[in-house]
């Protein structure tokens, strides 16, 4: 068994209470499961997030950027089925390199976007700045 069923419950772990905390009992045609609470948007992002700044998408944009994460995300559960039925390592492989290519599609797409909208618009306003957040952006992305 895996998970939390397979694990002695000790109720006297904060671990546990904090893993509780954020799950919720439904039922199943297979019984009742613990599944993992929802979040709703327009959270605190300070809270949730390392940054402070955000950005507000066309929903051409937004569309675009969830499709793509979509379909990675459907890619990555591929990965994993073949996994669990023991696929052949080539073809995992050949699998992770096309979710690697998508990702990059992704960063591709989105780096556009933010060259063309934030950057340009902050260097209008003459924030100096945004050129050292961006060549530090690109660094991250280069490694």
């Amino acid at each position: 068994m895996h998970g939390l069923a397979a694990m002695p419950l000790n109720l006297s772990y904060p671990i546990f209470y904090r893993i509780v905390k954020r799950l919720y009992l439904t039922n199943t045609l297979w019984g009742y499961i613990l599944k993992p609470k929802k979040r709703r948007k327009g959270r605190n992002m300070e809270k949730n997030c390392c940054c402070t700044k955000t950005k507000k998408r066309s929903e051409k944009e937004y569309k675009s950027l969830v499709n793509r994460l979509s379909r990675i995300e459907g890619q990555i559960r591929g990965i994993r089925t073949m996994v669990e039925n023991d696929a052949y390592c080539t073809d995992i492989l050949t699998q992770v390199s096309a979710v690697s290519a998508a990702l990059n599609a992704f960063n591709r797409e989105l780096l556009t976007n933010h060259i063309k909208t934030c950057v340009a618009n902050d260097i209008r306003a003459g924030k100096d700045e945004t050129i050292d957040e961006l060549t530090d952006t690109l660094q991250k992305l280069m490694k």
